[in-house]
C-alpha cells in the first residue's frame, strides 16, 4: 500500500484531480494516505463497499477541545448522518416520515418558479453589464431559498442561513486554520439558538412546513425527536442541501460550457434533463471524500482494517472507474444507467436526493430556456478545498432566447 497518494493542497490537483485518481486506481483499489491519516479507495467497487458495509459506520468523535466546540459537537452528535443503528434507524424513520408528508412534491412548482425568476435576474444582469455570476445569482440562492421554504424560515431571516452553512462545512476539510475552526463554532452557536426559537414557535403555532412536521412526528412506539435531534436535522438539511446543490449546478454548468456539444444536445432535447442531472453529479462530484470508521475487523478490496481504523471513499475516483462507466472521462448527458455514488449508498443514502434532483433540473431547464447562448465570460476560480469541490464564481455571458 502506497503512502504518497495525492497532495490535497496542490492547486493543480484541486483544478483536476481525475488524472491522479486514474493513476491511483491503476496501482490498486485502496491506499494508505499518510497526510490524511486514513486509507482511501480508488475504485467504484471499493468505494461502494465502504459506503454499504455494515461493519463500517459513521462513528462521531467530538472535536477537541470539547469546551471550545460545544455547539458544533451538539449538531453532529445528534445528527442522522453521524449515527449508526439503532439510533440511526430511529432518526431516519422519524425524519423520513416527516419528509413523506408531501413536502417535496409541494415544493416542485414553487422551485420551478423560483429558478425561472433567478435566471431572469441573471439574464437581466448579463444584458446590462455583459456578464454575470451564475453562482451569485442562481446556484447559491436557489438551494438556500428552497431549504428555507421547506423549514418555514421567514423571508426576512433567510439571509442568515448561507453564511452559517458556509462557515460550518469548512470543518469537514483537513488541516483547517484555527480562525476558521472558531468561525465554524460561532456559526453553529448562532444557528442552534435560531433554530431553538423556530422550534418553540412551531410548537405553539404549527404550519405547513417541515419543522412543524418534525415537531409532531412520532415513531411506532410513540417516541419523538428530541429538541437537539430536531435542531441537528434542520442544520443537516441546510448544509447538505445547500452545499451539494450549489456545487452540482456550478460544476455542472462549467462542464456543459466546456463541452458545448452536450449543451447544444440539452437545448435540443429538454427530456434529457433527468439524465443530464445524474451525469453532472457523476462527472465532477461536489463531494469528493466520505469517511467511515470500522466498528469491527473488516477487509475492503484486500485492505485489512481493525476496529477503530478509518477509511474514506473517494467519490470522484469512483465516478471515473472504467469498469463501471464506459468512456468515464467523457461527459454524456444521456448516460444510462448511471451508477454514480454522489448521493451515497447503503443506510446513509441521502434522504434529500429527490429534492436535490428537482432543484438541479429546474436550474438547468430555466438556463436552457432563457439563456441558450450561454458561454463562459472568463475562466472561473476554483475553491481551494478538496473534500467539498466547488467554484468561487462562474461568470457567464451570451444571448437569451429570441435574441
Amino acid at each position: 500500500m502506497t503512502s504518497v497518494v495525492f497532495d490535497q493542497r496542490d492547486p493543480a490537483f484541486i483544478a483536476d484531480p481525475y488524472p491522479v485518481f486514474a493513476a491511483l486506481r491503476e496501482r490498486g483499489e485502496v491506499h494508505w494516505h499518510d497526510d490524511l491519516g486514513i486509507a482511501v479507495t480508488a475504485s467504484h467497487s471499493a468505494a461502494s463497499a465502504v459506503l454499504r458495509h455494515r461493519s463500517l459506520g459513521r462513528v462521531w468523535s467530538d472535536v477537541k477541545p470539547v469546551e471550545a466546540f460545544t455547539s458544533f459537537n451538539l449538531l453532529h452528535r445528534n445528527s442522522l448522518l453521524e449515527n449508526e443503528p439503532p439510533t440511526h434507524g430511529r432518526l431516519r424513520r422519524l425524519v423520513a416520515a416527516a419528509f413523506g408528508r408531501g413536502h417535496v412534491e409541494r415544493l416542485r412548482p414553487w422551485i420551478a418558479d423560483l429558478a425561472d425568476r433567478l435566471v431572469d435576474e441573471l439574464c437581466a444582469k448579463i444584458a446590462d453589464q455583459g456578464s454575470a455570476d451564475l453562482l451569485a445569482h442562481v446556484a447559491a440562492p436557489l438551494p438556500v431559498e428552497v431549504i428555507a421554504e421547506l423549514l418555514g424560515v421567514p423571508g426576512s431571516e433567510r439571509a442568515l442561513l448561507q453564511p452559517w452553512s458556509n462557515a460550518i462545512v469548512k470543518m469537514y476539510e483537513f488541516d483547517l486554520p484555527r480562525e476558521q475552526r472558531a468561525a465554524a463554532e460561532r456559526a453553529s452557536t448562532e444557528f442552534v439558538a435560531y433554530l431553538r426559537d423556530l422550534v418553540a414557535l412551531r410548537r405553539e403555532n404549527p404550519g405547513a412546513d417541515l419543522v412543524s412536521d418534525l415537531v409532531a412526528v412520532t415513531d411506532t412506539d410513540g417516541g419523538k425527536l428530541t429538541e437537539d435531534e430536531l435542531v441537528a436535522t434542520a442544520v443537516l438539511l441546510l448544509m447538505a442541501g445547500h452545499e451539494a446543490t450549489v456545487n452540482v449546478i456550478g460544476n455542472g454548468v462549467l462542464a456543459l460550457m466546456r463541452h458545448p456539444d452536450q449543451w447544444r444536445r440539452l437545448l435540443a432535447d429538454p427530456a434529457l434533463l433527468p439524465t443530464a442531472t445524474e451525469e453532472l453529479i457523476r462527472f465532477d462530484s461536489p463531494l469528493q471524500l466520505f469517511e467511515r470508521t470500522a466498528t469491527a475487523d473488516v477487509e475492503i478490496a484486500g485492505y485489512e482494517l481493525r476496529a477503530g481504523d478509518k477509511i474514506a471513499a473517494l467519490l470522484g475516483a469512483a465516478a471515473r472507474d472504467p469498469l463501471v462507466f464506459s468512456a468515464p472521462d467523457t461527459l454524456d448527458i444521456g448516460r444510462f444507467p448511471n451508477q454514480h455514488l454522489g448521493f451515497g449508498a447503503g443506510i446513509h443514502y441521502c434522504l434529500g436526493a429527490p429534492l436535490a434532483r428537482i432543484e438541479v433540473e429546474a436550474a438547468l431547464g430555466a438556463l436552457a430556456r432563457k439563456l441558450p447562448g450561454a458561454e463562459l465570460a472568463a475562466q472561473p476560480r476554483r475553491r481551494a478545498e478538496f473534500v467539498i469541490r466547488g467554484l468561487h464564481e462562474l461568470p457567464l455571458t451570451g444571448t437569451g432566447a429570441g435574441a
